[in-house]
C-alpha cells in the first residue's frame, strides 16, 4: 500500500511539473521536475506517504525501462561503428578518471584510499537523461554529443565495478586490480551477451506470434512492456550487469522496430505510443525523485551543512578532477579535438539519479557519519554537474532555431489545412447538424474550439444521441476526415 501511495504522489508531481513546464518554456522541464520534487520533500503531510529512496526499486522499475527505450532509439549499426570509442569513454576514461580523482582526494583531505575510491566511483557514471536536460534548445554538435551519449549509456557498469572494488578494499584492506578488471569484463561482456541473446529470443517469439493466427495485440504489448524488467532482473540474478543488458536489448529491439512497421500496424502504433508515453513519464519521474531526495538530504543534514564545509570542497574537487580528465581525453581521443570541443565534452559529463542510486546502496556499508558525508559530497557533484553546464553551455552553444520554430510552423500548416477544410465543408450539400459536427472536429485538430463550444457539442450529443452518432459517422466519411 505504501508503494502505491508513494507512486501516486510522484506521478501527480510529474503531471503538475510538466504542466508548469508549458507555462515557463524558457526553463528546462527537468529543472521544474526537480523543483516540484523539492517542494514535495518539504510538505510535512507527505513525509510518511512518500517512501525513502530505494536504489533497487528505482533501478528495476524506472531506470531499466528508461534505458531500454533509450537504447531502442539508437540503431545498433550506430553502436557497432563506435565500439572502440565506447570502450574508450565508458571504460578507459572512467577508470583513469577514477584513479586520478581518488589519488587527489586522498592527498587533499587525508582520506583513506578505499573511502576516496568509493566516493569517486559513485561519481563516475554520467547520465544521458540529465545531459538532455542541460542541452535542450541548443545546437550541440554530434561529434561531441554522440560520444557523451554512448558513454552515459554504457559507463554505469564501470562505476558499479569500481564501487564494488572500493567496498571490498574497505572490508578486507586489499585491492585486487586484475580480479576487478576481470569482473568488469565479465559483468559488462556478460550483460551484452545476455541482453542481446534474451532479446533475440523474445523478438523471435513475438515475430512468430505476429505471423501466426494466435497473435493478440494486447498480449504482444504486455510482452514488450515487461521485457526490460525481466531482462534486468535475470541479468542481476546471474551476476552480470543488468544495466548493460537492458541497453543492449534496446539496441537489438531497434532492428525489430524498423522492419516490423507493416506486419501489424495497429500493434506497431500502440508500441510507439506506449514507448513515447513511458519515456516522457519516466524521464520526468527521475528528476522528481531526484528533487525529493535532494530536498530530504538537505533537511536531514542541516547540522552537517554548517558545522564543516569539507563535504563542499570534496564535492567541488571531485567534479573538477573529473572535468579535467574529460577535457584531456577529448583533446586526445574524440574527433573534435579543438579546445572548444574539449570544453563542451568536459561540461557534458552530467550526473543524475544513477549516482544517487549508487549512493543510497551504501546505507548499511558505513557508519552514519561517513555515509552522511558521502551523501553530501555526491549531492554537490550532482548539482554542480547540472547547474554549471546549464549556465555555461547556454552561453557557449547557439540556439537551435529549428527546434524552437518547428512547433510554430507545424501549427501554421495545420491551421491552414483546417481553414481550407472548413471552406470545403461549407460548400457541401450537407445538413446543418452534419456541417456543425465536421467543422467542430476540424477545429479541434488545432485547438480552435473554446470550452463553450465543447459543452454545446456535449449538450447536442446528449439530447440527440442516436441522430448525432449517425450523422457524426456519416460526416466523417463524407468529408474524408
Amino acid at each position: 500500500m505504501g508503494l502505491f501511495v508513494s507512486t501516486f504522489i510522484i506521478m501527480l508531481a510529474v503531471a503538475v511539473s510538466d504542466i508548469l513546464a508549458r507555462l515557463v518554456p524558457k526553463i528546462s522541464s527537468n529543472y521544474l521536475n526537480i523543483i516540484v520534487g523539492v517542494v514535495v520533500a518539504f510538505i510535512p503531510a507527505l513525509q510518511k506517504d512518500v517512501l525513502s529512496f530505494d536504489s533497487d526499486i528505482f533501478m528495476i522499475l524506472i531506470l531499466a525501462p528508461l534505458l531500454f527505450f533509450e537504447g531502442q532509439r539508437t540503431p545498433i549499426q550506430f553502436v557497432e561503428k563506435r565500439v572502440c570509442g565506447i570502450i574508450g569513454t565508458a571504460v578507459v576514461l572512467a577508470i583513469l578518471s577514477a584513479v586520478l580523482a581518488t589519488i587527489v582526494l586522498k592527498i587533499s583531505f587525508a582520506l583513506s584510499f578505499p573511502l576516496a575510491l568509493v566516493m569517486v566511483a559513485i561519481s563516475t557514471p554520467t547520465d544521458a537523461t540529465a545531459l538532455e536536460s542541460v542541452t535542450t534548445g541548443r545546437q550541440f554538435r554530434n561529434s561531441i554529443k554522440t560520444p557523451l551519449k554512448m558513454k552515459a549509456l554504457f559507463n554505469d557498469a564501470t562505476g558499479l565495478i569500481l564501487l564494488q572494488a572500493g567496498l571490498i578494499w574497505v572490508s578486507t584492506g586489499r585491492l585486487n586490480v586484475w580480479q576487478d578488471l576481470g569482473q568488469l569484463v565479465v559483468s559488462a561482456g556478460g550483460g551484452i551477451l545476455f541482453g542481446g541473446l534474451i532479446e533475440l529470443m523474445i523478438m523471435t517469439f513475438r515475430q512468430w506470434l505476429v505471423r501466426s493466427s494466435m497473435n493478440v495485440v494486447s498480449s504482444q504489448t504486455l510482452i514488450y512492456v515487461l521485457t526490460p524488467f525481466v531482462i534486468y532482473g535475470l541479468a542481476e540474478v546471474i551476476g552480470v550487469s543488468g544495466i548493460i543488458a537492458v541497453v543492449t536489448a534496446g539496441l537489438v529491439s531497434n532492428s525489430e522496430a524498423t522492419r516490423s512497421r507493416f506486419s501489424s500496424p495497429n500493434q506497431m502504433h500502440l508500441g510507439v505510443v506506449i514507448t513515447n508515453f513511458a519515456t516522457t513519464v519516466l524521464n520526468s519521474a527521475v528528476f522528481v525523485i531526484l528533487g525529493i531526495s535532494l530536498g530530504r538530504i538537505g533537511s536531514a543534514h542541516v547540522h552537517l551543512l554548517t558545522s564543516s564545509l569539507n563535504w563542499l570542497w570534496m564535492g567541488i574537487l571531485v567534479y573538477g578532477v573529473l572535468w579535467v580528465c574529460r577535457f584531456g581525453y577529448a583533446k586526445v581521443a574524440i574527433s573534435d579535438r579543438s579546445t572548444r570541443g574539449a570544453i563542451l565534452f568536459a561540461f557534458g559529463g552530467v550526473h543524475g539519479t544513477v549516482t544517487l542510486a549508487m549512493t543510497f546502496s551504501l546505507t548499511s556499508q558505513f557508519s552514519t557519519a561517513t555515509f552522511n558525508q558521502i551523501i553530501l559530497v555526491e549531492t554537490v557533484v550532482i548539482i554542480l554537474s547540472m547547474l554549471v553546464p546549464t549556465i555555461l553551455l547556454h552561453w557557449l552553444l547557439p540556439v537551435d532555431w529549428d527546434e524552437h520554430q518547428r512547433a510554430y510552423y507545424v501549427q501554421r500548416l495545420r491551421q491552414r489545412a483546417v481553414e481550407i477544410g472548413i471552406k470545403q465543408v461549407k460548400k457541401m450539400n450537407l445538413s446543418d447538424l452534419v456541417k456543425d459536427i465536421v467543422i467542430y472536429d476540424l477545429r479541434d485538430q488545432v485547438r480552435g474550439n473554446s470550452l463553450h463550444h465543447f459543452w454545446r457539442q456535449c449538450d447536442v450529443a446528449s439530447r440527440c444521441a442516436d441522430q448525432y452518432s449517425k450523422h457524426g459517422t456519416a460526416a466523417s466519411i463524407d468529408a474524408g476526415v
